[in-house]
């Protein structure tokens, strides 16, 4: 690792550190104790020569000569991984698994299918599918701890050292229960709604901005019962039970809305439409069975989603 001092252990680590921006965090992450994660870092600060790390108000962040290393110290991590499954793969016969970041609205609504598509090709490639919000699932990507992300396009500075490929558009709608006094034609939907619980995505979600200005846009300066969530079952079971709306993409509530558990809300929220689709590491070119899982992907959202 060039040199001797710094072990596999000191790069696990900082990258977890990096990851949370906590040291406490890191800690219970990795099962080990706060003086030993804090030990850790300054064993790699010593062999390095340089800070990595500086204290940001109560917190920490990664300084300009850390977010260096973490560039490489990620890849070496990617290359050490990827060892191992090879390593495991001819032990056990057993291809290298492909880990998948995918928003909830692509896990409900495109990779079903697209996992259906894969198994039928037999490849033997176990899968690993985690559900997060966008950036989550993008630090992940560019830790080496996924090799894939179904989801939103970021913001161009996120976007540093990533290829984006666009499969299909999405947009947010307003769902609410069937009978719900919103559907019963009213014209004053968006001055009306400060009235009912109203459920957003969290500050920080990549659909957030869109919904802000979707509501400043129609003149919604406040919404005084207001609950911010993530959570695909508590919205559906919370909105379904009360007169709550729930400000959510399309994706998420699509089959609700079609089996009429839930209804959308006679609203235009066209300017809310985001693109969706594959985020892969620019300098990783993906295994055989990734190309695989793209495929099906892409199939799938042809099938899905043929017309957005």
């Amino acid at each position: 690792m060039g040199d001797p001092r710094i072990k596999f252990r000191h790069l696990h680590t900082f990258l977890e550190v990096a990851r949370q921006r906590s040291v406490v965090k890191a800690a219970e992450v990795l099962h080990v104790s706060q003086p030993a994660v804090t030990k850790t870092i300054r064993e790699l600060e010593e062999a390095l020569g340089v800070a990595i790390f500086e204290r940001d108000g109560r917190g920490i962040r990664i300084t300009r000569y850390g977010e260096i290393y973490l560039r490489y110290a990620g890849a070496a991590l990617t290359a050490l991984r990827q060892g191992f499954d090879a390593v495991s793969q001819e032990l056990f016969d057993a291809a290298p698994p492909v880990r998948v970041g995918a928003l909830p609205t692509v896990s409900m609504r495109i990779m079903p299918r697209a996992m259906s598509l894969f198994l039928e090709q037999k490849t033997g490639s176990r899968i690993k599918i985690v559900t997060g919000e966008n950036a989550v699932l993008l630090e992940q990507l560019r830790l080496g701890d996924l090799d894939l992300v179904v989801g939103r396009l970021a913001a161009p500075e996120k976007m540093t050292g990533f290829t984006f490929e666009h499969l299909y558009s999405e947009r947010v709608v307003l769902a609410v229960r069937p009978g719900h006094p919103l559907l019963e034609g009213s014209p004053s939907i968006f001055s009306d709604l400060p009235t009912f619980p109203i459920l957003l995505p969290t500050r920080g979600s990549i659909i957030r901005p869109f919904v802000e200005q979707l509501l400043i846009a129609n003149g919604v300066g406040s919404l005084p019962k207001q609950v911010e969530t993530v959570s695909h079952a508590f919205g559906r079971a919370f909105t379904r039970a009360s007169d709550a709306v729930w400000i959510i993409s399309e994706g998420v509530v699509s089959g609700d809305l079609a089996e009429g558990f839930l209804a959308s809300l006679p609203v235009d929220t066209s300017e809310t439409k985001g693109p969706v689709g594959l985020t892969l590491k620019a300098d990783q070119p993906p295994s055989a069975p990734q190309s695989i899982l793209m495929q099906t992907i892409r199939q799938a959202a042809t099938e899905i989603m043929p017309l957005a």
